[in-house]
């Protein structure tokens, strides 16, 4: 009797845990929609079967809205392209989708006689809580490949694209841990890898610890979010997740860092001497550093700036070379400064060598 009051006592703690993650999603504004009820055989099915990831139907609005001078057969295209993948190789799927996230997918159509190139947009980026960006929380969505029934405790869907994954542990079971959550990835990208082909972002929590990493990333780059607002740390007894969910996926935010702060570097693997391809996503203080130093630079390089924007202190280890990438990609498209000329001075030799590594290896950001 007191083991099963307990087990009841544990099950319910998952799941408060689950309803107030998705009651912090609806207040920033996301639809929250319970994954059988739009499963192929719910009551509102979204999936023709449980292998498909994307809601299809949401994408193809989307992309209507969002390129309302596409003709069908051109949305078409731009919907067989976003969810079609090319290779058996998960990494090779989701490097070619975030291309299509950042820049748009490429389409042709018959224009006054002849085929005319155009570009789909996927998002608006500009306008993020516009509404033709739709946001949509998911939980206990069940996907099935190759006979393995698996099902995420939460999926973030932007336009129907499903690009974040949530995994919740039991805070009030002691072996459920952070660790485990991450652990479940590993597991879901082996047996469920359709889903993956689109993410961005990966989120591990116990409840109230929380780390968000990236497809690549080992358990070492799975890192906490520190902040609500940028401008100051939140309180250490505030559950991380919380501080996650609304610093990091509020609608500005959790858009900006999609676009402008995922890198895919080719790295050389210590522990096996070979180069694999990594996916790296900005910490907390690389991403606000950023934004705030283009705010910075935009002021100063204005007709009444002063031409001086200041200075960024970085401790060592801290991801400098990277934060200087993400700045220089988000000046690269910044309209007030209409492609501005970008000058990397260095002291030491190993430095210069670095960070035109660094800025090589990550040139896709930087167009």
């Amino acid at each position: 009797h007191i083991n099963g009051n307990l087990a009841l006592s544990k099950a319910i703690t998952e799941s408060e845990v689950e309803e107030a993650a998705l009651d912090t999603l609806k207040d920033l504004g996301y639809q929250v929609v319970n994954g059988p009820v739009v499963a192929p055989d719910g009551l509102y099915p979204e999936r023709a079967s449980y292998a498909e990831v994307v809601l299809e139907g949401r994408l193809r609005a989307a992309i209507e809205r969002l390129n309302p001078q596409l003709p069908a057969d051109a949305v078409d295209e731009a919907v067989k392209k976003a969810i079609r993948p090319d290779s058996q190789n998960l990494l090779e799927n989701n490097h070619k989708f975030h291309k299509l996230l950042a820049d748009g997918v490429p389409v042709e159509y018959r224009k006054d006689g002849r085929m005319s190139p155009d570009t789909a947009r996927l998002f608006d980026f500009e306008n993020p809580e516009s509404k033709d960006n739709e946001f949509l929380a998911v939980n206990q969505f069940t996907i099935i490949e190759n006979n393995n029934n698996r099902r995420p405790d939460i999926i973030l869907f932007v336009n129907g694209l499903p690009l974040a994954v949530i995994e919740l542990k039991n805070p009030a079971d002691e072996k459920a841990t952070t660790f485990n959550a991450f652990n479940q990835f590993q597991t879901y990208k082996a047996l469920i890898p359709c889903l993956f082909n689109f993410n961005g972002i990966l989120v591990a929590s116990d409840g109230f610890e929380a780390k968000a990493g990236t497809i690549t990333s080992d358990w070492e780059r799975f890192l906490p979010w520190k902040t609500i607002d940028g401008r100051e740390k939140a309180s250490k007894t505030k559950p991380q997740i919380d501080i996650m969910l609304k610093g990091m996926f509020n609608k500005r935010v959790f858009l900006d860092l999609l676009r402008y702060f995922i890198v895919f570097e080719q790295e050389r693997d210590p522990k096996t001497n070979t180069i694999k391809l990594s996916k790296k996503l900005a910490a907390y203080h690389q991403y606000h550093a950023v934004n705030k130093a283009l705010e910075a630079t935009v002021k100063a390089a204005g007709k009444k700036g002063d031409k001086r924007c200041g200075v960024i202190w970085h401790t060592q280890g801290s991801g400098k070379s990277l934060i200087m990438v993400f700045y220089s990609g988000k000046l690269v498209v910044s309209k007030e400064l209409e492609n501005p000329t970008i000058v990397v001075l260095t002291d030491r030799n190993d430095l210069d060598d670095q960070l035109f590594g660094t800025f090589s290896r990550t040139n896709e950001l930087l167009r």
